[in-house]
């Protein structure tokens, strides 16, 4: 009988582990900054790649005639595949509405993660941290340049859902008010509460730039006349 060890090869098991601790870095960067694919994403893309090239290296021997193993097949073909893979995962975070494209960014990462479980599938563990290291610097590193140095730039335009409840009376009022205030209109709505009947919804989406967005937009709209409720979202990658 097999004893745990000969089970749990413990190399296989260091390469495992150390592909669901890197695919948690970058997770937990993406989990930070509130974006879909975030900690559970990228650890299971990390060790589903780290899994198939361990696989590919070790489950299919060749055998000679005699019965006894000589080396490995193919060892790329398996691992060849999680490349082409990776793109259907990586091609349904993409989004497109209108002009605006999101989650080329979540996209890139589930790639890098899925590089990174393969070279710690493949024992090359210098490479995967490097390569961890050097994401987390660029996700992290660019935003915040983006932010302080380029804040005109095009990437920082967030969209943002918002729904008002308004009273009906001061309901024309506030949709003038948005049209005239948030020129990059996307769709704006406006339906009578026939429930209430003194309350009208407005839903507006809109792109904005800036720091803190939400939070600016929050004091304009709650400053308007008649406003009962607003609620803002923002629309992620």
């Amino acid at each position: 009988m097999e004893t745990l060890t000969e089970i749990f090869d413990i190399s296989i098991v260091v390469r495992v582990l150390s592909a669901v601790l890197l695919g948690f870095a970058i997770g937990l960067e993406r989990e930070m900054t509130n974006k879909y694919a975030g900690l559970r994403t990228n650890i299971l893309v990390c060790l589903g790649a780290c899994v198939f090239t361990i696989i590919s290296i070790y489950g299919f021997p060749m055998v000679s005639v005699t019965g006894d193993e000589f080396g490995t097949r193919d060892t790329a073909r398996v691992a060849a595949q999680v490349v082409t893979g990776i793109g259907f995962i990586g091609g349904g975070t993409v989004l497109r509405h209108g002009a605006t494209v999101f989650g080329l960014t979540t996209a890139a990462t589930l790639w890098i993660s899925a590089s990174i479980g393969m070279a710690c599938g493949a024992g090359m563990y210098g490479l995967a941290i490097i390569g961890t290291i050097f994401s987390i610097i660029v996700l992290v590193s660019v935003r915040m340049l983006e932010m302080n140095v380029l804040p005109s730039s095009t990437k920082l335009m967030k969209r943002l859902k918002v729904n008002l409840c308004v009273q009906t009376t001061k309901a024309e009022a506030a949709y003038d008010y948005v049209i005239e205030h948030y020129p990059e209109l996307v769709e704006i709505s406006k339906k009578f509460d026939k429930q209430t009947e003194e309350l009208t919804k407005i839903s507006v989406v809109l792109d904005v730039r800036g720091k803190d967005p939400i939070k600016n937009m929050y004091k304009k709209f709650q400053s308007l006349e008649g406003i009962e409720s607003v609620s803002i979202q923002e629309c992620k990658e």
